[in-house]
């Protein structure tokens, strides 16, 4: 398993980017039509297939949305066996009344927070590697 596991090394180095623009997450049943390089991500649950895309996006495509996200991605190459790190940047984005949709990907994990909040959870997750 490739990345970092040592939950110090990657509070450390986490460096956290802000992806610009503004994120929605919408579902669908018909995800056949839709293109999906025009997507971030997809997830197939029992309802139905929960999309995040960007929100101009979902608009052309009339998906409904009630969340405006900011997308902001951990650059550490975290393993997907880390123990610690969810827990250690959510609790601190929580103390802080932000709530946080995170996504673990391969490489890197993306947290998801209201678009009022960005400044605010920049300035926490960079309190870490201090």
């Amino acid at each position: 398993m490739s990345g970092e596991k040592n939950l110090e090394m990657l509070l450390k180095s986490m460096k956290p980017k802000h992806n610009l623009g503004e994120f929605v997450f919408c579902k669908t049943e018909r995800l056949e039509l839709i293109n999906l390089s025009q997507i971030v991500m997809t997830f197939k649950e029992e309802e139905s297939t929960t999309i995040i895309a960007k929100k101009e996006v979902a608009d052309q495509l009339g998906l409904e949305y009630s969340f405006i996200a900011s997308w902001i991605t951990l650059t550490v190459h975290s393993s997907l066996e880390a123990v610690g790190l969810t827990a250690a940047f959510s609790n601190a984005l929580s103390k802080n009344g932000i709530s946080c949709n995170v996504v673990a990907a391969y490489y890197h994990d993306h947290i998801f927070v209201d678009v009022k909040d960005t400044e605010k959870a920049m300035k926490i997750l960079n309190e870490f590697s201090k």
